[in-house]
């Protein structure tokens, strides 16, 4: 019982990067639990995308708002760290904002909480500053 619980939330979260990576809605999705505790602290008045969400619903929200007005171009994990039921990455990656067609150049790092083989928590901090400035 104790692998399982140190190496499902890592799968999950390695299923969850491999879908972000393709931008597939549907694979992101499932793996949320209905009701979650989310948060990406930002300028939500420039990057409306950002801020908390508490609802599987309002997750795919972000994503569709989000891709809807960004490009990926790059993406690496750096570093993968489980203890028990949560995991925090680190890594960066650039997209290109839509609207004023500039480059986002950013390190992030994530806390993933997984229950169940859902996430339940999810906590993303990148260079806002960054974000903002991008996007003006």
């Amino acid at each position: 019982m104790e692998n399982k619980v140190s190496i499902m939330p890592r799968e999950t979260s390695v299923k969850y990067f491999t879908a972000l990576s393709e931008r597939d809605l549907e694979k992101v999705i499932v793996l949320f639990a209905d009701e979650l505790d989310w948060f990406i602290p930002g300028n939500k008045t420039i990057a409306p995308w950002l801020g908390q969400r508490k609802t599987r619903s309002e997750v795919e929200d972000f994503f569709r708002l989000l891709w809807q007005k960004t490009e990926a171009i790059s993406g690496v994990i750096n570093h993968m760290a489980t203890d028990d039921n949560v995991v925090i990455i680190s890594g960066s990656f650039k997209t290109r904002m839509l609207d004023t067609g500039k480059i986002f150049d950013s390190l992030f790092f994530a806390e993933i909480t997984v229950v169940d083989g859902l996430i339940v928590k999810y906590r993303l901090l990148e260079d806002s500053f960054g974000l903002v400035q991008a996007l003006i």
